[in-house]
C-alpha cells in the first residue's frame, strides 16, 4: 500500500538512474535509499516525496546520497533554450544566468550564444 502511494518517487529514481538504490517496506514505512548523480536530482526526488506525502511525511524514510557534490547539476542544452531559461529551471530565477555563464567560460564565449548538445555545469547556488 505505502509502496504504491510512492510509486511516482520510485519511477523517478529509475528515470534518474539512481545508483545502489533499493526499496524496503518495514513497519508500514517505505524505506528508500540510493545515490543521485547531483544535488539537483536529489532535490527532484525530495520534491516528489513531499508532493505525495506532505512536508514531513511519516510513512517514508529516504537516504539519498549525492555522487558529485562539486556541481548542482549538469545540463545538456536543447534547441531553443537560453541561459535565462536554464537558470529559471535550476534556480527559479532567470537573472542567475550569469552564474551558469561564469562556470562555463571554457566553452561559452558569449552568454547569448549557446548551442544544442553543449554540456553545461550548473554551479551550486
Amino acid at each position: 500500500m505505502v509502496k504504491a502511494k510512492y510509486q511516482d518517487v520510485l519511477d523517478l529514481g529509475q528515470k534518474l538512474n539512481m545508483k545502489d538504490g533499493d526499496v524496503k517496506v518495514e513497519d508500514g514505512k517505505l524505506k528508500v535509499w540510493g545515490t543521485a548523480s547531483t544535488q539537483y536530482e536529489k532535490d527532484l526526488l525530495w520534491d516528489e516525496i513531499k508532493r505525495i506525502g506532505g512536508e514531513n511525511p511519516s510513512d517514508i524514510m529516504a537516504d539519498i546520497k549525492v555522487a558529485d557534490s562539486s556541481v548542482y547539476a549538469r545540463h545538456t542544452v536543447k534547441s531553443g533554450e537560453t541561459l535565462g531559461k536554464i537558470a529559471k529551471q535550476y534556480y527559479g530565477e532567470p537573472s542567475k544566468y550569469q552564474k551558469i555563464y561564469q562556470a562555463n567560460t571554457d566553452i561559452l564565449k558569449n552568454p547569448d550564444l549557446i548551442h544544442p548538445g553543449q554540456e553545461l555545469i550548473i554551479p551550486n547556488d
